[in-house]
């Protein structure tokens, strides 16, 4: 099959924020035009990160949770478990889309996986992420080097919000949701990965997942 027709799928599980970014690095580097485009689920570690025009008076009160300055597009965010973090190692020109383009197609791909749950969704032409009822629910930032995407989404699932209130998130001054907080249960979280990735990668163009565990 093609390789505009397909991408990789990893599970890596619960892992260290800066040990991920600096493999999404390397991987960004080492690529061709030969290798396949790739998903990676996963969840982090507490964290929050900053990015490249990051305003860090919107670090309100981090207490002991470290902050990581990256590379991406957008303020400041957080990771913890029960949050969905899906990172888009994506050659741009491959699939023919702009980068506003992908990032369509993926605040697309939150808001039609939300609507099966029964939770109406949409995304803010100024202000990448998706929202439920004004409230953020899932956030987005790339990079794009050597024609390739980085970085990706994050959707809040089941997880404990407390850290939230130590950041103006994304510099929006919005307040923050997931998914438990809208539905008597939350799906596990490895069935939220599975089907969103499945409805992202259609988003993006992709006939087939291949998943692997290397």
């Amino acid at each position: 099959m093609p390789l505009q027709d397909q991408i990789v799928y990893r599970d890596l599980g619960l892992v260290d924020y800066q040990t991920t970014l600096k493999s999404m690095q390397d991987f960004t580097e080492q690529r061709t035009e030969n290798t396949a485009d790739e998903l990676w689920v996963l969840q982090h570690n507490p964290v929050y990160t900053l990015g490249r025009k990051g305003n860090r008076t919107n670090l309100i009160n981090v207490g002991q949770v470290p902050v990581v300055q990256v590379d991406r597009g957008g303020d400041v965010t957080y990771h913890g478990p029960g949050q969905l973090v899906v990172y888009l190692l994506v050659d741009i020109k491959r699939i023919d889309k702009s980068v506003r383009e992908l990032v369509s197609a993926i605040e697309a791909s939150i808001v039609e996986y939300l609507a099966n749950l029964g939770i109406t969704a949409a995304a803010r032409r100024d202000a990448p992420g998706v929202y439920v009822a004004g409230e953020k629910i899932a956030s987005l930032g790339l990079r794009i080097r050597r024609g390739c995407s980085y970085h990706g989404l994050a959707l809040n699932i089941d997880m404990d919000m407390t850290p939230w209130r130590g950041i103006n998130a994304c510099d929006l001054g919005v307040p923050i949701t997931q998914i438990n907080d809208l539905l008597d249960n939350a799906p596990p979280i490895n069935t939220v990965a599975s089907e969103l990735a499945t409805i992202l990668a259609h988003c993006i163009g992709y006939k087939e997942i291949v998943s692997r565990a290397d």
